[in-house]
C-alpha cells in the first residue's frame, strides 16, 4: 500500500498557543498546523477541553524535543467548587453527590491543602489518557467500568490559596506549581473528600509549562486575523527556535569538522566540554555559524556523544 503523502511546509520551530476553553488540544494543534501550513506538528501534553492556557506546539524537527516539555514542571490557576462531586472531577462530568459546603472557611481549606505539599502519591482519575492493558482509562470509564489504578509519585512545589468564597457551593481559587504527571482534577477531588463535602474543578488555566508562560501565548483568532488571505510565511516570526524546549541545557559550539561527524552520529572531542558540565550532563551542540545540531551527553573520556540529532 503506497504511503500517504504529507502536505505542508517542512517547518521547524515552537509555537506557544493560548488554548481556548471547549477545544481539545488536538483540535488546537490541527488548527495551528493548517494556519502555518506545516507538514509535521505535535503538542506537548494535552489539556482538558474545559482548560485554557499555555499549550506549546512543536513543528517539524522541534517534535524531537517535545518529551522534555512533557517531563517539565507546570503551573496552574484553577477554581475548585466544593459540595459537588462528579464522575470526571470537573464541571463536565455527571454529578455523583451534592452536599452543603456552607461550613467551610478559608482557614479550614488552607489547612487541608498543606497535606498536599511536597512528595505525594496520587491515584490517576478514571477519566484520563493513561492506558491499562492497552486501553485508555477514559474509554473504560465511558463504558461504566472502573479498574484499580496504581498510585503515582508526584511533587507539589507550591499550593497557594488565592481566594475563597464561602457558601453552599463554596469556591476556592488556587495556584499549583507541580511536577509532571500531576492531575489537578484529582487534587480537587481528594481535597473535597478530606473536607467531607466533595469537590470538582470548575475552571482550569495553565499558566506555565516548562520554560514557557502565558505572556508568550498567542490566541488562534489573533493568528488567523494576522494571516488573513496572505501566505502562511507571514506568521513564521512567531515561532521560537527548535532548541527552545531544551534551552535549560548549556550550549557548546564545535568547529565544522567536528560538526560534520557529530551530525552523522559520531562522538567528537572538544576541549570546552568540562567547562560546561560533568560526565553524564546534556549539552546543546551548535556548529560554527549557529546551526543547532542536537543534544549530546558528556562521556567519561570528555567526548560529546550524540543523544538527539536534527536532520541536517
Amino acid at each position: 500500500m503506497p504511503r500517504r503523502k504529507n502536505f505542508g511546509r517542512p517547518l521547524n520551530g515552537v509555537l506557544i498557543v493560548n488554548k481556548p476553553a471547549g477545544m481539545s488540544s488536538n483540535a488546537v494543534l490541527q488548527r495551528a498546523k493548517r494556519l502555518f501550513f506545516a507538514e509535521k506538528a505535535g503538542h506537548t501534553g494535552a489539556l482538558d477541553p474545559l482548560a485554557t492556557g499555555v499549550l506549546p506546539l512543536c513543528f517539524g524537527e522541534a517534535t524531537k524535543f517535545s518529551q522534555y516539555l512533557l517531563d517539565s514542571d507546570k503551573i496552574y490557576r484553577c477554581t475548585y467548587t466544593f459540595g459537588r462531586s462528579t464522575t470526571t472531577a470537573d464541571s463536565e462530568g455527571e454529578i455523583l453527590s451534592e452536599i452543603d459546603a456552607s461550613a467551610l472557611t478559608r482557614q479550614v481549606v488552607l489547612a487541608a491543602m498543606q497535606a498536599y505539599l511536597g512528595d505525594i502519591d496520587q491515584v490517576p482519575p478514571m477519566y484520563s489518557a493513561i492506558k491499562q492493558n492497552g486501553q485508555p482509562l477514559y474509554k473504560l470509564a465511558r463504558a461504566g467500568v472502573e479498574v484499580e489504578r496504581a498510585a503515582r509519585h508526584v511533587h507539589i512545589f507550591d499550593y497557594e490559596l488565592l481566594d475563597f468564597r464561602p457558601g453552599p457551593s463554596a469556591e476556592a481559587d488556587v495556584r499549583i506549581h507541580c511536577s509532571k504527571g500531576t492531575y489537578v482534577r484529582s487534587l480537587a477531588a481528594d481535597l473535597g473528600d478530606d473536607l467531607g463535602v466533595g469537590a470538582h474543578v470548575s475552571k482550569l488555566h495553565r499558566e506555565q509549562a516548562g520554560p514557557f508562560d502565558e505572556n508568550q501565548a498567542l490566541d488562534l483568532e489573533q493568528l488567523e486575523a494576522e494571516r488573513g488571505e496572505q501566505r502562511a510565511e507571514v506568521l513564521d516570526h512567531h515561532l521560537l527556535p527548535v532548541d527552545a524546549p531544551v534551552a535549560e541545557f548549556a550550549a557548546i559550539t564545535v568547529d565544522d569538522n567536528s560538526g560534520f561527524y557529530f551530525s552523522r552520529g559520531q562522538s567528537v572531542m572538544d576541549t570546552k566540554v568540562y567547562q560546561l558540565g560533568d560526565e553524564g550532563d546534556t549539552l546543546r551542540v551548535f556548529r560554527e555559524g549557529g546551526t543547532f545540531l542536537g543534544l549530546a551527553e558528556i562521556t567519561d573520556d570528555g567526548r560529546l556523544a550524540p543523544k538527539r540529532l536534527l536532520a541536517q
